[in-house]
C-alpha cells in the first residue's frame, strides 16, 4: 500500500501575517523561516492525526483488495472519491464503474463500500489498484476547526523559539503537552 498526494493544499490553514502576531514579530525579515514552520506544523499535525486540514486530493495504491466489502480510506475528513482504477493482466487500465461503489463519508476512517459488487481482480502483484480521492475539512482557513489552527501557531512558536541546533534531542525540543493537549480531541479511537 503506498499514499502520496496528488495535489496539495492551496493555502495554509494560518497566515504567515498570523503567526507573526502569535509570535510578536515584526518586520519581514523572518518571513521565509516562519512561513516554513507553519507548513512545518501542519505537516505534523496532520501526520500524527491522519488528517487532512485544507482540502487536498491523494492517490492510494494498493496490491490487492482488502478483505470484506468496504476499504477504508487513510486521510480524513473525507470529501469525495474521485476514481477507482484497475489494472488487468493485459496492463490495461479499467476505470471502476462509481454505480459500483457507495461513498460512505459520515465514517471515520471514510470508507469506499462495494454496492454488492466484486470488484476486478488486479493483473499486477505490485500497485495494481489506485483510487483518486479528496480530504480535508474544507478549501479555505475558516473551514479549519479552531483548536487546531491554535495548535499550528503553539508548534510554530515552539519551532520559532527552539531552533538552536543544540537543542535537538533535548526535552526543550519536544512537542509542547498543551499542543497534543489541543489535538487530542480530532484523534481516531480504535475500538
Amino acid at each position: 500500500m503506498s499514499l502520496v498526494m496528488t495535489t496539495p493544499p492551496a493555502l495554509e490553514p494560518v497566515t504567515v501575517a498570523e503567526a507573526k502576531a502569535h509570535l510578536r514579530v515584526d518586520g519581514d525579515a523572518e518571513d521565509i523561516l516562519i512561513g516554513s514552520l507553519v507548513l512545518t506544523s501542519r505537516l505534523h499535525i496532520e501526520a500524527a492525526l491522519g488528517l487532512a486540514l485544507i482540502t487536498q486530493s491523494w492517490t492510494l495504491a494498493l496490491d490487492r483488495w482488502p478483505r470484506g466489502n468496504h476499504i477504508d480510506l487513510p486521510m480524513t475528513p473525507l470529501q469525495s472519491v474521485d476514481d477507482v482504477r484497475v489494472v488487468n493482466g493485459a496492463g490495461i487500465v479499467m476505470i471502476i464503474p462509481a454505480e459500483s461503489y457507495l461513498v460512505d463519508l459520515a465514517s471515520r476512517p471514510g470508507r469506499l463500500v462495494w454496492n454488492n459488487t466484486i470488484p476486478p481482480i488486479p493483473g499486477l502483484p505490485a500497485n495494481g489498484i489506485e483510487i483518486d480521492f479528496t480530504a480535508g475539512f474544507g478549501a479555505t482557513a475558516d473551514s479549519v476547526p479552531a483548536p487546531l489552527k491554535h495548535a499550528i501557531l503553539m508548534l510554530t512558536a515552539h519551532w520559532y523559539e527552539h531552533r538552536d541546533p543544540d537543542d535537538i534531542g533535548t526535552s526543550a525540543a519536544q512537542v509542547p503537552a498543551a499542543v497534543s493537549d489541543l489535538i487530542q480531541p480530532f484523534r481516531t479511537i480504535r475500538l
